[in-house]
């Protein structure tokens, strides 16, 4: 018997401009170049946008220290003190057993407690992971969060989005329908796509090549696009990531997290093998210096530092994680992607799109925002 499709919402309505001021929680601790980082990202991002708010969890004394440092932060700044300090080594066990009144606990609390919209942590990510689940719950009709990333690609924008990048190494086909709408939704407001474009990461683009979760996760996917307001395009391949051919690829935490280390490895590689190319003779040198002005802007486009921060998905509040060897340009661009997705109440708009287009057949008929 074949239903008919269920009648297409109207694309989210573009938030209102808001004239408030926006108020972001900060674990200022755990990160590997210390708070001296943390805070000059803060520094840069308000002499961006006024309008930014933070509160500050960690070693009080250490970050009066460093705000005294930054001309005109201050006032912007409110510093909460933590005695504890979940560091990098710590695994998310033992975080869940001793993290309470640690500077991570504290800025989920502030999320918790509706203080601020969006927490942002440089610290380590699977505690913050767990932590995130246990205080602010996964949202309804999620059953395994998402990591969110920002890859350089030959867009318009710059950019596609791919999740999961490894929150969870395992993702059946309902997770991954999961991760379509979320991703749909997460380009839709950090891009500013109207209708994203979706694709499934595969071994290949024919319908009979992949695992069987991948199938019926597909079939899932193509039937809540209509619904969800993207444009599913079935199966896509690695060499698609950087591509134009799509703007949201969806795949497990395992497959994502390889392919996102495997990128950071090979641009590395590169960066290394031109260093050398250029410094190999006099003439080589010769030629770096009139590639000079292409090289930086290059280097300006794919630099990791624009891009910094991976957004936790599917949970009840905007949980953004920053590269722990994040400097402050770095930990500033996690901090205007906060700034953005708290502009457009991006996790009520989640929420609504998740429970729309995911769960079950009765929340498929139901209308969202």
């Amino acid at each position: 018997m074949n239903a008919e499709p269920p009648e297409r919402t109207e694309p989210d309505p573009a938030p209102s401009p808001r004239t408030d001021d926006v108020v972001i929680a900060v674990d200022a601790m755990g990160g590997d170049r210390g708070v001296g980082a943390v805070i000059g990202g803060l520094a840069q991002a308000v002499a961006a946008n006024p309008r930014l708010r933070f509160i500050v969890h960690g070693d009080e004394a250490e970050l009066e220290d460093a705000i005294r440092t930054q001309r005109n932060l201050a006032p912007h700044v409110e510093v909460r003190h933590a005695e504890d300090v979940i560091t990098m080594s710590d695994r998310p066990s033992k975080a869940l057993r001793t993290a309470q009144g640690s500077s991570m606990w504290n800025a989920l609390e502030s999320v918790r407690t509706g203080e601020s919209e969006v927490v942002i942590s440089c610290g380590n990510t699977g505690a913050l992971m767990a932590l995130a689940m246990l205080r602010l719950r996964k949202a309804p009709e999620v059953d395994r969060p998402a990591i969110a990333i920002l890859w350089p690609s030959r867009n318009p924008t710059g950019y596609n989005v791919m999740l999961d990048a490894g929150a969870d190494v395992r993702a059946d086909a309902r997770d991954l329908l999961n991760y379509a709408l979320m991703g749909a939704s997460y380009a839709r407001h950090a891009l500013g796509l109207s209708r994203p474009r979706v694709g499934l990461l595969n071994v290949g683009t024919e319908e009979h090549k992949g695992r069987s979760e991948l199938h019926e996760a597909s079939e899932l996917i193509a039937a809540a696009a209509h619904r969800g307001d993207f444009e599913y395009l079935g199966y896509v391949e690695g060499s698609d990531i950087p591509s134009s051919r799509v703007d949201v690829i969806v795949t497990d935490g395992f497959t994502g997290n390889v392919a996102l280390k495997t990128g950071e490895g090979t641009a590395s590689l590169i960066s290394a093998r031109l260093r050398e190319a250029f410094a190999y003779s006099t003439f080589s040198r010769i030629g770096a210096l009139f590639a000079a002005p292409a090289l930086r802007r290059l280097k300006e486009r794919i630099d990791p530092r624009r891009v910094n921060g991976g957004v936790f998905l599917g949970l009840n509040g905007t949980v953004i994680k920053s590269h722990g060897g994040a400097d402050a340009t770095g930990f500033a661009a996690a901090v205007r992607l906060g700034c953005t997705l708290a502009e457009n109440g991006f996790t009520r708009r989640l929420a609504a799109r998740i429970a729309s287009g995911g769960g079950s057949a009765a929340a498929m008929e139901a209308p969202t925002e």
